[in-house]
């Protein structure tokens, strides 16, 4: 593939607003997001059997749960009271045998969940991911790369704990609920009653947490993309900011943000901090009722010991649910939060999209055209390109100079087609490039740009990036082509060193050299060649002209360039400004002319 090898953001298009990280999330959102939870519930489908069984784990652990205080009162009433000894035996075997079963389901159930949560987060994030490269660059260009990676990260994850584990600790937690208040009535009615007494206070509490909890969940969700974003774009810029010495106003400004952080955070945990010690003390407050209540019931006889020692284990294990659901909650507010968020960048349809019918891109020849063409980065934006026209045929290479911002790289996008043209049309060997796959012609097109970006890993993995297949030998002739190969052999791995982060451990025109095998490498008929030496020292600028001489010949080119002597040679020199053709020629007709292009040339080589 000739692409894949990074852009420059430079007239690619209008940044959002500086340091706008949290993205468009202020709505204040829903308690339960339908919308969010079907689209999330699909990650759960492709594990229904393991979901089956831990189903049948939970059904199993509330039993449990709800058998252990009535063996109690059966201990005490008919066993204890009575002194049979074999009894006793017999109900603590069965009772150990109970506390057994529900520590072997507890443990399979979270292993299963666990399982299943891990899986669905990987999922989630591929499809994150596949779906971030599918999208257009305009979605890019607006959107910053710290945010987006709390998006994949962050906001999946708080998505995993409600899918994986919340539904079925749910359903669990409710049975032991609706259980717990059938076999207290079912053993003693005003004992009961006096016991729920407290849950008024309790529905009301949690009301009063769920609106609040609503609002400071998105709160936490926003503040932390902020956090993300602003540490990834400073760590990015820290030369930028060494060198106009300004880490005193960069760390004040992270701050800020840290700070806004905590607070949220701080405003979040400190709801669960109230709500959580006022359900304690609600269950406090009903075993104090059923001490006092069902001591003097069983001083009158009216109830059993056993039935009074029942009564306390079951409410106190009533409100270790009613707990579990208001953590449950908190998880619900964060996954429905981060849910929206998720959803919204998987429903994110990409500006530029293949045609329903679009056809597969023959090979290349080389020849462009563009016709009547006008191009704007956005409907409410000003043109860009007005009306441009241009026809190149296959083999020539043409230079588009002019000041910054008059619409050189806009061009070379459009070849691309990484944007559509507002009119006109683009044509590669006469086929409108919006007819056929995006895919197919970029697998035909070559890019250099200005910023030379290097992944992760070594050299040689680098250079074949566009084709994974080549072998050794071709990612060596490529080099050598590319004048690439004297630097590379010098390292003490040669091809196998590997590129440090940011590739700190090659200079940039060694980058630069780099880019260029790696286009040398897929063979493209038409190339992109944006600043290609703009950052290089002359020596160096030298190798590449001499590596660009050889990858130039019988293809198509586009060199954007600042420095018109490497540009001398081209068959068609452009130049642009304000979104149109002002100019073109070759070079010594342009400099007879004595118009923009020469007095271009003149302002650059007067000394």
């Amino acid at each position: 593939m000739g692409f894949g090898i990074g852009v420059s953001g430079a007239g690619m298009g209008p940044r959002g607003a500086m340091r706008n990280f949290a993205g468009n999330d202020e709505d204040e959102g829903k308690i339960f997001d339908q919308r969010v939870m079907r689209r999330m519930l699909v990650y759960l489908k492709p594990y229904t059997r393991q979901m089956v069984i831990a189903f049948f784990a939970m059904l199993l652990i509330s039993g449990m749960t709800l058998l252990t205080p009535y063996l109690l009162k059966v201990t005490v009433d008919s066993y204890i009271s009575g002194g049979d000894q074999a009894g006793l035996v017999r109900i603590s075997l069965l009772t150990a045998g109970s506390y057994l079963i529900l520590y072997i389901a507890t443990r399979s159930q979270q292993y299963l969940l666990s399982i299943v949560g891990q899986r669905m987060l990987a999922n989630i994030r591929k499809d994150l991911f596949e779906h971030l490269q599918a999208l257009s660059l305009s979605y890019h260009d607006n959107h910053i790369v710290g945010v987006t990676v709390s998006r994949v990260m962050n906001d999946v994850a708080t998505i995993n704990d409600l899918l994986s584990q919340g539904i079925i600790t749910l359903l669990g937690d409710f049975l032991v609920l609706v259980g717990i208040i059938a076999v207290m009535l079912s053993m003693n009615v005003r004992l009961a009653l006096l016991t729920f007494a407290v849950l008024p206070l309790m529905v009301l509490m949690t009301m009063w947490f769920s609106r609040r909890a609503r609002i400071a969940y998105r709160e936490t969700r926003n503040s932390v993309a902020k956090v993300v974003g602003g540490l990834a774009e400073d760590i990015a810029g820290v030369r930028v900011i060494q060198a106009f010495g300004q880490e005193d106003t960069t760390q004040e400004r992270f701050n800020s943000v840290n700070e806004d952080n905590r607070k949220a955070n701080i405003g979040a945990m400190s709801l669960s901090f109230i709500f959580l010690p006022g359900i304690e003390f609600l269950g406090i407050l009903a075993s104090a009722i059923v001490l006092w209540f069902g001591g003097r019931a069983v001083g009158s006889g009216d109830v059993t010991l056993g039935i009074l020692v029942a009564f306390l284990s079951y409410v106190t294990r009533f409100f270790q649910p009613v707990q579990e659901l208001s953590r449950m909650f908190t998880t619900l507010q964060s996954a429905m939060a981060g849910g929206e968020q998720v959803v919204n960048l998987l429903d994110t349809t990409p500006d530029v999209l293949d045609q329903p019918h679009a056809a597969d891109m023959p090979p290349i020849t080389g020849h462009v055209v563009f016709d009547h063409v006008t191009f704007r980065y956005a409907p409410h934006l000003p043109e860009v390109l007005k009306d441009v026209n241009l026809d190149i045929p296959a083999g020539h290479t043409v230079a588009l100079v002019g000041p910054t911002g008059a619409g050189k790289t806009s061009i070379s996008n459009l070849i691309a087609r990484f944007y559509d043209v507002a009119e006109g049309s683009v044509l590669i060997d006469g086929i409108d490039v919006r007819n056929v796959k995006q895919r197919q012609l970029h697998r035909q097109i070559g890019l250099v740009p200005q910023d030379s970006f290097l992944f992760s890993g070594t050299i040689a993995d680098n250079i074949r990036f566009g084709k994974p297949s080549a072998t050794d030998a071709e990612v060596e002739n490529a080099a050598r082509l590319a004048n690439a190969h004297d630097f590379i052999n010098e390292k003490p791995d040669g091809y196998a060193t590997v590129i440090q982060e940011g590739a700190s451990n090659l200079s940039v025109g060694q980058r630069q050299l780099i880019c260029i095998a790696r286009a040398i490498l897929t063979d493209p008929q038409i190339l992109i060649l944006d600043e290609a030496t703009a950052n290089v020292d002359s020596m160096t600028e030298s190798l590449i002209q001499d590596a660009l001489r050889s990858l130039l010949k019988t293809r198509t080119a586009f060199v954007i360039a600042h420095r018109l002597s490497t540009i001398q040679n081209a068959d068609l020199i452009c130049v642009i400004q304000d979104g149109r053709i002002v100019e073109q020629g070759k070079h010594d007709e342009l400099l007879t002319r004595g118009g923009t292009y020469a007095a271009l040339y003149q302002r650059q080589f007067a000394d």
